[in-house]
């Protein structure tokens, strides 16, 4: 599958988390940089509303940290989690209303070469970018790209069009790693993937959640 796929619309992605969270599967984020560029296909992400979901980032309210997430939709919400990685998000919804989807594992589809040299620690590549962390790690996001726009021809990382993963292939459970609101089964990931991630249950608090 090429990585030049079309982009999405902004009114496309303007929708709720759990919608956008079965248009995101199977979709390839791309992320240019000095080194090169690499795309990956999307299959696993996870989806967060606002102030009535008590696992968001935005569950007390608008702040400079979350203020990407409050749209509007198609833009990067980029954050610092466990004082060590980074986290990507898509932006949905409409503009004031808080929701994104955490994009959690990814499979390489080019630039495999250049995501090797920055996850040395992968052994296969379908753990290149198998959790949230190695995604961003893989595709080289980091803090500067905080609030791109996804839909921009121009912007460094960039959202496109793949292949739409059937509904009979998309698993769902419930959330990782959050203190809160733990059951909701708002993690989706394609059935039978080798680069999804491991599940964990939350429980104490280790980090602000999403």
């Amino acid at each position: 599958m090429s990585a030049n796929g079309r982009p999405f619309s902004r009114a496309e992605l303007s929708v709720e988390p759990v919608e956008l969270a079965g248009l995101l599967l199977g979709a390839v984020i791309e992320a240019a940089g000095p080194q090169g560029t690499v795309a990956a296909r999307l299959v696993e992400v996870e989806a967060y509303r606002g102030q009535d979901d008590p696992a968001s980032h935005c569950y007390r309210g608008r702040t400079p940290r979350n203020q990407v997430m409050w749209g509007p939709a198609g833009h990067l919400y980029v954050y610092f989690v466990y004082g060590m990685h980074f986290c990507a998000n898509v932006v949905g919804r409409t503009d004031g209303e808080a929701g994104a989807v955490l994009l959690r594992a990814a499979e390489t589809i080019s630039g495999t070469e250049l995501a090797r040299t920055r996850r040395k620690a992968a052994r296969k590549d379908e753990q290149l970018a198998q959790g949230p962390a190695r995604l961003t790690s893989a595709l080289g996001i980091g803090p500067e790209h905080n609030g791109a726009d996804l839909l921009d021809p121009a912007s460094p990382v960039r959202l496109l069009r793949g292949e739409r993963v059937p509904p009979a292939e998309i698993s769902s459970g419930p959330r990782v790693g959050v203190a809160a609101a733990m059951d909701t089964p708002w993690r989706f990931w394609v059935a039978g993937s080798a680069a999804v991630s491991a599940y964990r249950r939350g429980g104490k608090v280790r980090s602000k959640t999403r």
